[in-house]
């Protein structure tokens, strides 16, 4: 847990080149992707575009996201990911915690679990 009270987790992307980023992302259980990152990150690590996409928001609204592909370990092993462009800050939704238990300890500095069901 960091100082806004948000649900962090470090996650290493890796390109088609096998270049590697450390991200420290944000849990967003209201985010039915795997991963957003800025457009920043994702030309650092020249991710290759791969579709548009039209996303529902939280408010309701629609919207137009591009869709990068990337490699993450996750759970000890290499998974090919969608990412979707976005200016906020980097997001782990829910399809990356789909079939995982995820605990968190809600106090400053509290702990974040993943585990697989």
């Amino acid at each position: 847990m960091n100082l806004r009270r948000e649900a962090t987790l470090p996650l290493v992307v890796r390109n088609l080149n096998g270049q590697r980023q450390v991200i420290d992302t944000v849990i967003d259980t209201g985010f039915s992707g795997f991963l957003s990152l800025p457009s920043a990150i994702i030309t650092t690590l020249d991710l290759p575009w791969s579709a548009s996409d039209i996303v529902t928001l939280g408010d309701g609204s629609e919207t137009l996201f591009d869709l990068y592909t990337a490699t993450v370990i996750w759970d000890g092993q290499y998974r090919e990911i969608y990412i979707a462009e976005s200016e906020t800050e980097p997001l782990l939704g829910m399809a990356l915690l789909y079939g995982y238990r995820l605990q968190v300890d809600a106090i400053e500095g509290g702990s974040v679990k993943i585990e697989a069901l």
